[in-house]
């Protein structure tokens, strides 16, 4: 089995996420996608972020129609921050020897990647898809992780979860930018405003 894994914040999920891991299924074969929102992530303030749980609601509703997507709560019951490096070795656990995983990163995180925890173990232990994004040129990323890491373009669609965050504070729109459903669910909890 082939799983590829989508880590991130999701404040909120958005439909380049969507894209980008629909992709990697298609196009690359893998035969599922594994969302897993973080709960504390350690490279980011908490100003900012939402309650955990409705991250992962939304995360749910965003692929729940489809089949070859999950939302794993791995880091959520964790305890303590949420370091990719702990969530790959539970996940190689988990699935076993004969699973075939791989990281889906987006070229922005990849640019900072070296302040992550264990960062050099983790290209040992885990398979890397760097996905390109606007604004992000991967010339920025350091050569010693570019030569370790699969480099996968998808179609370059300009969503941000900070925008979308700051358009909910402006009152303006995010239909089509997030699905109808995580519209619906921000607006009824009044988040991010």
């Amino acid at each position: 089995m082939r799983i590829a894994i989508m880590g991130g914040t999701f404040n909120p999920i958005h439909n380049a996420h969507l894209i980008s891991a629909e992709q990697v299924h298609d196009k690359l074969d893998y035969d599922r996608v594994l969302f897993v929102p973080s709960a504390r992530p350690p490279h980011k303030g908490t100003h900012d972020i939402i309650d955990s749980e409705h991250r992962y609601e939304i995360t749910q509703m965003a692929v729940a129609d489809n089949p070859h997507f999950e939302v794993l709560r791995i880091e959520l019951d964790r305890e303590g921050q949420s370091y990719a490096i702990q969530t790959v070795k539970e996940l190689q656990e988990l699935y076993g020897s004969d699973c075939e995983l791989a990281w889906i990163i987006g070229a922005d995180s990849l640019i900072e990647f070296k302040i992550w925890k264990d960062w050099d173990e983790i290209l040992n232990i885990c398979h890397f898809i760097a996905t390109t994004r606007p604004g992000y040129p991967l010339s920025k990323v350091p050569h010693d992780i570019i030569n370790r890491v699969e480099i996968f373009q998808i179609p370059e669609i300009e969503i941000s979860a900070t925008d979308i965050r700051n358009r909910i504070r402006s009152k303006h729109s995010i239909r089509y930018l997030v699905p109808p459903q995580v519209v619906e669910y921000i607006a009824k909890h009044k988040l991010f405003i």
